[in-house]
């Protein structure tokens, strides 16, 4: 991938983008399917299994009641992972994403990330399918339309999947991230992934809800995208910054220590509210940096939630 690359305003770009994220992630994570799962977090299946002791951190939806009552030790019933697993990405292309300044745009983050999961998930007839929003929402305006790609299986439709969300046109304003959450919700469907791709920048009341809906029934995984100019700012004199959301410009005097230690105090609160909401909606959370090595990064989180997974605690 091209270093600060806005794919969305050159089809080539975009084209050749993806091209050389396909070689990337195949070379680094294949392999990560090797075993008894086939997506990218190891979903618990339907079809029941053998019964082993509860430990702290099994989900208590999984109880085994007949075994509990009869050995009067708590008992939780192991399942068999879905040899075809359905995974929905809801990507978030706000405004806000358009915005980089490490290695990468943060735009760039959410197409390498949802590349990612479609090579994890786009083989032995799983289906992989999208909603995406980009932007264009202002509050008074109502909700601006969803773009739904339905969920097909082979590579192919994952490619076209893939070239759709690197060619979209980000709008002016915010995605209404929970409404576009909930489009995962509506229609009902089968047990499987849902993959939330954003930066969480809309304040968690507004998605926090949905999510914890979305994981009644599906395994969530959280995505967000981060920038390092969003977590500090650099002692750099007057700092011109534009609301790539509004337009508007404002001028900020990042010498005043004071100012940075403010800055940095409020954006670390932003981050832990963002995680707490996460948390407590029970998904997955990986944190993506637009200045680190995203593939690292997501190999080290697959490996840390395989291995939860064979200890027997949730993530």
């Amino acid at each position: 991938m091209t270093d600060r690359t806005t794919t969305g305003a050159n089809p080539g770009r975009a084209e050749a983008v993806l091209s050389r994220l396909q070689l990337l992630v195949t070379r680094k994570l294949d392999g990560l399917l090797q075993g008894d799962y086939l997506g990218l977090l190891p979903g618990a299946g339907t079809e029941a299994g053998e019964s082993r002791e509860y430990r702290p951190g099994d989900d208590v939806r999984r109880m085994d009641w007949p075994v509990t009552a009869r050995t009067t030790v708590p008992h939780v019933r192991r399942t068999v992972a879905d040899r075809e697993l359905e995974t929905w990405l809801a990507v978030d292309l706000s405004a806000s994403l358009d915005f980089g300044t490490g290695r990468w745009l943060k735009r760039d983050l959410v197409i390498a990330a949802s590349a990612a999961i479609a090579h994890l998930t786009a083989r032995g007839g799983n289906r992989i399918g999208a909603v995406i929003g980009s932007g264009g929402h202002r509050p008074g305006a109502g909700t601006p339309d969803v773009l739904r790609l339905p969920a097909r299986p082979g590579r192919k439709e994952a490619q076209g999947l893939l070239r759709t969300i690197a060619g979209m046109e980000i709008q002016p304003g915010r995605t209404d991230l929970g409404g576009l959450i909930d489009a995962l919700n509506r229609p009902p469907r089968r047990r499987g992934m849902a993959v939330v791709i954003s930066d969480f920048l809309a304040p968690p009341e507004q998605w926090g809800w949905p999510v914890r809906k979305l994981g009644v029934r599906h395994d969530v995984l959280a995505i967000e995208v981060v920038d390092p100019r969003e977590l500090e700012l650099p002692d750099v004199g007057v700092l011109p910054v534009v609301d790539p959301e509004t337009g508007e410009l404002h001028e900020v005097q990042t010498a005043d220590p004071r100012l940075r230690q403010r800055y940095a105090a409020a954006a670390a609160a932003q981050r832990a509210a963002i995680a707490h909401a996460l948390r407590a909606a029970g998904a997955a959370h990986l944190r993506l940096r637009t200045d680190s090595d995203w593939l690292l990064d997501m190999v080290r989180f697959v490996a840390a939630q395989r291995h939860a997974r064979t200890r027997g605690t949730t993530r």
